[in-house]
């Protein structure tokens, strides 16, 4: 019995939270994150009021917990990638591939983080790309080490990679934004395959003028 009760609290506070995040998604896409109020953000849900604060400290914590949320996603299914790529164009295009359909099936919450970069830099000092791509320059110097990108310079590949990553997304975000989930996935699909053929056309590129070079 305890158990059922246990387990039926735990689906309740799980509910809410949900509902908490949902609301506050749709005010801050109608609103903005600065003009968005918790009062504005409760007030579009079935909760009382003080609900609110058994779940989040305030509005940042509230904010930190959608981002995290979506990185948490974003991680994980880069992580699944990570030294299991078998060539830089497979590697190139999966690691895009994550990233534009995290972006395309939740567009709001990059374009958020996008518009609201001060706010991003309070809470995790710095943007959340630049949280999404922590990981890149040990995944490219981890393929150097079985024969990828050999040759390149790791610091600008990396750059390159997170510049093009940051700008494309933007553009997967407002494609997807309203989309269908098929929509979606393809808008994704196509922002890789783009990403991926721009990267490894530069890359082969610069292998020709290093093996020019006297």
């Amino acid at each position: 019995m305890n158990t059922a009760r246990s387990g039926k609290r735990e689906r309740k506070r799980a509910a809410n939270r949900a509902a908490i995040l949902n609301a506050a998604r749709d005010c801050f896409r109608d609103l903005g994150y600065e003009r968005s109020t918790i009062r504005d953000i409760v007030g579009r849900t079935d909760l009382a009021a003080g609900t609110f604060y058994n779940y989040f400290d305030d509005k940042r914590d509230l904010f930190a917990s959608l981002l995290r949320d979506f990185m948490d996603d974003l991680n994980q299914r880069l992580g699944q990638l990570r030294e299991t790529s078998p060539d830089e164009q497979t590697f190139v295009y999966q690691t895009y591939l994550a990233l534009f359909l995290a972006t395309a099936r939740d567009p709001l919450i990059y374009e958020l983080a996008h518009r609201n970069q001060r706010a991003m830099r309070q809470l995790f000092g710095g943007g959340l790309l630049g949280q999404a791509m922590t990981t890149l320059r040990e995944d490219l110097s981890a393929a150097s080490e079985r024969g990828l990108f050999s040759g390149m310079n790791g610091d600008y590949l990396a750059a390159a990679f997170f510049g093009v990553a940051y700008e494309l997304s933007l553009q997967v975000a407002g494609k997807a934004s309203g989309a269908s989930d098929i929509k979606a996935q393809q808008v994704a699909e196509e922002a890789a395959a783009f990403a991926t053929d721009l990267f490894i056309g530069g890359t082969g590129r610069l292998r020709d003028s290093v093996a020019a070079s006297p």
